[in-house]
């Protein structure tokens, strides 16, 4: 059975090719959530309140959204504001927004355990998804079809996992 997870962690284009490489997740997307505006485009976000945030469809046969959240939990800074990597701005905050209510249990659960390791609190928002608009075209699989292209993300830690 599939089911979905939005999360954001800085600039999506390494958070999208990040999970695309991880065993069950079945499709990835990038776009914009829980902001104040309708389709916004990516020059809109610094002032609209939206995350850049990926869209995770994955395979509950194959990985569990704890699996997910342990995964998302290595490629961010849950004790850093508005800000990963160079990124700085609301657009690049922390998130994790999910649709199903039984998520939220989940989600707590991986959020303390993730807590211990840390002397800061962790800032990283828990909100059900308002809403989700898709990023233009050239946004998606971005590090697919620009290989060289940016990312604040150290994508080898996959191999160490």
């Amino acid at each position: 059975m599939n089911k979905e997870i939005w999360l954001a962690g800085g600039c999506f284009w390494g958070v999208e090719e990040y999970f695309s490489r991880i065993k069950g997740v079945v499709e990835t997307s990038v776009g914009y959530a829980n902001g104040e505006t309708e389709n916004p485009s990516y020059h809109d976000i610094p002032y609209t309140g939206h995350a850049e945030t990926v869209h995770v469809i994955y395979d509950t046969e194959k990985v569990g959204l704890e699996v997910i959240l342990e995964h998302f939990f290595r490629i961010i800074d849950p004790t850093i504001l508005n800000r990963q990597g160079p990124d700085v701005g609301t657009q690049y905050r922390t998130g994790i927004y999910y649709s199903d209510e039984k998520d939220r249990e989940v989600i707590e659960r991986v959020i303390a355990k993730e807590q211990q390791k840390y002397e800061e609190p962790i800032v990283t928002e828990v909100k059900k998804l308002e809403h989700y608009y898709p990023a233009e075209e050239y946004h998606q699989d971005y590090l697919k079809k620009n290989p060289g292209g940016y990312c604040h993300i150290d994508l080898s830690v996959l191999n160490n996992s």
